[in-house]
């Protein structure tokens, strides 16, 4: 678990001691560091509080990412007309609006993990998530009972949305202050790659389905499944979580983090809102920026794309599920080496690397996807999917950097997710009015553009943050040699 150097000033276990031996007086010492004490995390219990993190995170997004890939049966199933646009119109329309409630997720359940602890917190949102998904399984069809299927769909993704609020923020901010300054890249990265765990699950869920089943047993009860599934799969997830925490070792790891949380929390209660907020105001912009390319790109390919090949291009749907599932695969592999490359590169130039490839890649590979053919498909796709991991790989390290730490968590929260409310949800949305409206099928590939320009001019202006302690935060290291050479370098200086 984290300690703090017994080469500065402050409790630690020092080399050689024991850590449950009753500890000396408390003596004063030269602090090595302006910033406070050096802190020690062993890396066994970094990756198991990584490890809990993605678990996490897959299991949210397994649940919110079955609806984006059978969002055209659901429009069958919710929203019967003879327009297709029209129907997939409003299943994106009720997808977005889980996005409006995130902030209020963010808002609530961030208090509630200084009260009660952030695990627990994590475990009742992904309870919620999961209840939330099972409830859309059991949901009659609007033949059944007319109006009142899609307002109790819009009800059950509510639910989602406000239970998604609460994971993020919390995640990717506890990896980033437990992780090694070094690693913290690398360490951020298996994150996202909980996120993609997820959407593959859900992805190779609905490729089964829609390979298997006709498309009348798919619109009639074929769709459940996925949804239905998401019942007994949080109740196992909230086992092998729990299973993690069972770890004395790493139930220390809470207690200390639940602490430094409670402890920030009230220094936010003395700042005040207006001061978390208005005080920030240049990280929080940049925070929106950045999140805003990382959000609008994600869901552009993981989110519509598989829509788009079939609704817009008329692609077999069960092929094009299989090249999104090939290309998050991809990404998957992809994810901590690109991680590992911000911390030795920087996170500017990776996040610099994907703005510019979707400004100049957006319009080929769109043009490559409209070809038709398996093979342009896949190469399309393809591209758009290593460009977008520049981004879900130093993301995670590069926001909780913007912020102190004594507003860290919620100026962070508030940034992230109204620019996700906004922006990310809101993008299979807009993209499919935008083609209604002007009947030009290569919308995606302009949206992606100007989100890349409004991400480069954010890291234009952020700072370099790898291997750097973060804001208001104390240098982080592996070892105890480390801390001794960290100690001496400034000692001397």
């Amino acid at each position: 678990m984290p300690t703090k150097s017994p080469l500065a000033s402050g409790p630690g276990t020092g080399v050689g001691q024991n850590a449950d031996a009753t500890p000396e007086p408390k003596q004063e010492a030269p602090r090595p560091q302006s910033s406070g004490e050096v802190t020690v995390v062993e890396p066994a219990m970094v990756k198991r509080a990584v490890s809990a993190a993605a678990l996490g995170n897959a299991m949210e997004w397994f649940d919110f990412g079955v609806y984006s890939y059978i969002a055209v049966t659901l429009g069958h199933v919710f929203f019967p007309s003879g327009n297709p646009t029209a129907q997939l119109l409003s299943t994106f329309g009720t997808f977005a609006a889980a996005f409006l409630v995130r902030p209020l997720g963010g808002m609530f359940f961030g208090p509630l993990g200084d009260r009660i602890g952030r695990q627990k917190v994590l475990a009742i949102t992904m309870i919620m998530m999961a209840a939330g998904t099972f409830a859309i399984g059991l949901i009659p069809s609007y033949a059944t009972i007319g109006v009142g299927a899609p307002i109790l769909l819009l009800v059950a993704r509510l639910v989602q949305g406000f239970s998604t609020g609460g994971e993020y923020g919390g995640a990717s901010t506890f990896i980033a202050e437990y992780a090694p300054d070094k690693k913290r890249g690398f360490l951020g990265s298996w994150l996202e790659f909980g996120t993609l765990a997820g959407y593959v699950g859900g992805a190779g869920l609905v490729t089964l389905m829609t390979a298997l089943l006709s498309t009348d047993d798919l619109h009639s009860w074929g769709w459940r499944i996925p949804f239905l599934i998401a019942g007994p799969m949080g109740i196992i997830g909230l086992y092998l979580r729990m299973r993690l925490e069972e770890t004395p070792a790493f139930a220390r790891l809470e207690k200390e983090a639940h602490a430094k949380e409670k402890a920030r929390r009230e220094a936010e209660k003395r700042i005040g809102l207006r001061q978390m907020v208005f005080g920030q105001w240049r990280a929080m912009l940049l925070c929106v920026g950045l999140v805003l390319v990382f959000n609008v790109t994600d869901y552009m390919l993981l989110s519509y794309m598989p829509s788009y090949l079939t609704s817009e291009l008329k692609y077999d749907e069960t092929h094009g599920l299989l090249v999104i599932l090939a290309v998050m695969v991809a990404m998957m592999c992809a994810q901590p080496f690109v991680g590992k490359l911000s911390d030795r590169f920087g996170r500017r130039p990776v996040i610099a690397t994907g703005c510019v490839g979707f400004l100049v890649l957006s319009v080929p590979a769109m043009l490559l996807i409209r070809q038709g053919s398996l093979a342009a498909i896949a190469l399309g796709l393809g591209a758009l999917g290593l460009l977008l991991v520049c981004f879900t790989a130093a993301m995670p390290s590069a926001l909780p950097a913007l912020f102190p730490t004594k507003v860290r968590y919620g100026s962070l929260s508030i940034a992230f997710n109204i620019s996700v409310s906004l922006f990310g949800g809101t993008t299979p949305l807009v993209v499919t009015a935008l083609i209604g409206a002007t009947g030009n099928k290569m919308m995606p590939a302009y949206y992606m553009m100007a989100a890349a320009v409004i991400g480069g001019i954010a890291v234009l202006l952020m700072s370099e943050t790898a291997r750097k302690p973060l804001p208001g935060s104390p240098p982080a290291v592996e070892t105890e040699a480390e801390a001794r050479r960290l100690t001496q370098a400034a000692t001397a200086h």
